[in-house]
């Protein structure tokens, strides 16, 4: 598999590795990943409800070498399982794992969640580590190539980790270790005793990550490291170590000032204004499974769980109709059309027909990263403009081989003036991953279309991807074939007026990456890649002779939006003489306004402005150097 993204220079590498190690107060060390062979099926769990054979349930009566054993064994299949159809959750019941002495510390590869199963982080407790290590996508002694870029689709969540060591070597014990890149969430976790680091420096290689998200959970000493960007949200940190291109923090206590910037590149929100916790699986005080459905909050700041249970409703497990991938799409279908709401157990689902939400409340959760792949040009998830209060969580949709027209699409009436306003997004997203490509061939007009008011979106990476198993040979890469058969034209289009997004990541699209008509749009972090694969600046110029497509566009009507630490990238990795004129275009008006956004060069290809006419130019003879505009317009 060919490296996401290209090596960045050496010295900002040793700089990184040498802050991280002066933090933990260690020297490098090199430690290469071990490959395992496919792991046993699962034991039964009496008390457990039937979530099929890829959910294990832990039990805090399990010794600490079973359940250890059990999860490096999925561990060893997932590690480089990037494109597999594989898919896990570990959920560990309310309780304490691990001791001082013999501390469970477990690993997590591709596809996999880990979660705990209390009302409330503290109810369970890992003393040991829960772990995210480099990839070695080259194993050469002489020039390793060990990074997080391509660290995707993982998560934990809602549990304790206190932080434990003991067995590892003097630099794995610094930390514990969570190197990922986008679509790899950490939520509702609470480290104790030790370092959190996003960056694995105890690998030999550039180190690299390309990340990233936390969000209502607590820290003492995060490491960023090497991550390009990151967006902490609503969560409490003591000390945040340093950025490199593009560091946001929203409703977070602890978080550094922004007044330096970009040096260093902070952007600080001291409250957070619209936000919705992912629903999560819990065991109530009576043994009954639930799911957990938090409130919506305004300007908001800290955890939801710090000064008591998080705010929100309990969802019997006898409210939603329980999926697997064996069942095709016309039941899950019926189920919604009967009022269920959907829990989706980890697998992929083929899906010929759009599973439509018309019911206000409805809760759709996947497990283990559960992916829907759009089957005969469907439109895998619709929800209808009279649904309210709909939530879709844990979801990554695959475009199939036939063109989709959307792969999600939020329906309604933009700027309907009879629909009353409510703190609670009409529709909330957490965790929606949305992809192009990669595993096979994709293709899809439209990855996500919101045309639905006062939607939120919280945490969704919309990728059409740049590398895969397709088979692709033309151009570097493959690239020339991938252009042409992976047809991608936008990845995101809001028509609805006040959308809010919390970490959205956007990349490698064949035109705008992301479209913003509706007014009143507010964004906190965007990170976009533009496309590494066109084969010619032919191929990237707009029919009226602009060179390329921005990778943001607030459109010429817009009056009013709002746009917090963004940044454009560029890696024209098929035609390195490629250029694009901005990386953000919007519309010259004082209610129109970005803070702290960049546009960076990856080592080919270039872009000439950061905003519109403004910001100087990036190309690859100073690569990973940004070009920053502080505000737009300046003042």
């Amino acid at each position: 598999m060919p490296p996401r993204l290209p090596p960045r220079r050496t010295p900002l590498r040793a700089a990184l590795t040498a802050l991280a190690l002066a933090l933990a107060g260690l020297s490098p060390l090199a430690l290469a990943p071990s490959t395992g062979a496919t792991p046993p099926p699962p034991a039964p769990t009496s008390q457990s409800p039937d979530l099929g054979e890829r959910v294990v349930v832990f039990d805090p009566s399990m010794p600490v070498a079973e359940i250890r054993d059990r999860a490096d064994a999925i561990w060893e299949q997932q590690v480089d399982a990037e494109m597999s159809e594989e898919r896990w959750s570990l959920l560990f019941r309310p309780g304490t794992y691990g001791t001082a002495a013999e501390p469970l510390q477990i690993k997590v590869g591709y596809y996999t969640e880990v979660a705990g199963l209390g009302a409330s982080p503290s109810d369970t407790v890992i003393n040991g580590k829960v772990e995210v290590y480099n990839r070695c996508l080259t194993d050469g002694p002489t020039q390793p190539y060990c990074v997080a870029l391509n660290n995707f689709w993982r998560s934990m969540s809602n549990l304790t980790i206190d932080v434990n060591g003991t067995g590892q070597d003097g630099c794995r014990a610094s930390a514990n270790f969570w190197a990922t890149s986008q679509a790899s969430s950490l939520r509702r976790v609470d480290i104790r005793g030790g370092n959190l680091s996003l960056m694995d420096y105890c690998t030999a290689g550039p180190q690299f990550a390309s990340g990233g998200y936390l969000a209502d959970s607590r820290a003492g000493t995060v490491i960023n490291g090497s991550q390009q960007q990151w967006l902490t949200r609503n969560s409490e940190v003591g000390e945040w170590s340093n950025g490199v291109w593009n560091q946001v923090f929203a409703g977070t206590i602890g978080a550094p000032s922004e007044a330096g910037f970009p040096t260093p590149p902070y952007t600080t929100l001291d409250t957070t204004p619209v936000s919705r916790e992912k629903p999560f699986l819990h065991i109530g005080d009576d043994g009954s499974w639930r799911v957990r459905v938090p409130d919506a909050q305004t300007d908001s700041r800290g955890t939801t769980w710090a000064d008591g249970p998080t705010a929100g409703r309990d969802l019997p497990l006898s409210s939603f109709h329980v999926a697997t991938p064996a069942q095709p799409a016309s039941v899950l279908a019926k189920a919604l059309d009967r009022g269920k709401n959907l829990l989706l157990t980890p697998g992929v689902y083929d899906v010929d027909r759009s599973l439509v939400i018309r019911r206000d409340d409805t809760v759709v959760l996947g497990l283990g990263q559960a992916t829907l792949t759009a089957v005969g040009g469907a439109t895998p998830v619709v929800v209808r403009h009279q649904a309210e209060g709909v939530v879709l969580a844990g979801l990554t949709v695959d475009a199939g081989t036939e063109l989709s027209r959307n792969l999600v699409h939020i329906q309604g009436q933009p700027g309907n003036k009879q629909k009353p306003r409510t703190s609670t997004p009409s529709t909330t997203l957490n965790d929606v991953y949305i992809r192009v490509g990669g595993p096979h061939v994709g293709r899809a007009d439209t990855s996500l279309r919101i045309d639905a008011d006062d939607v939120l979106i919280d945490h969704a990476w919309v990728w059409r991807a740049d590398h895969g198993i397709e088979g692709f040979t033309a151009g570097a890469s493959g690239d020339t074939d991938r252009w042409n058969t992976n047809i991608g034209r936008q990845g995101v289009v809001v028509d609805g007026d006040r959308v809010s997004a919390t970490g959205l990541f956007v990349e490698h699209y064949q035109e705008f990456n992301t479209v913003w008509n509706g007014e009143d749009g507010h964004v906190v972090l965007y990170q976009n890649e533009l496309p590494y694969d066109p084969p010619s600046q032919a191929d990237w110029t707009r029919p009226d002779g602009t060179l390329g497509w921005a990778g943001y566009k607030v459109s010429d009507q817009v009056r009013r939006h709002q746009l917090f630490g963004g940044g454009v990238y560029v890696f024209n990795r098929n035609d390195p003489t490629i250029t694009t004129e901005s990386g953000f275009e919007v519309p010259e008006r004082a209610g129109v306004r970005l803070h702290h956004v960049l546009t960076v060069n990856l080592e080919a290809g270039s872009i000439e402005h950061v905003v519109n006419d403004v910001g100087a130019r990036v190309d690859s003879s100073a690569p990973g150097v940004p070009s920053y505009v502080v505000d737009y317009p300046a003042g």
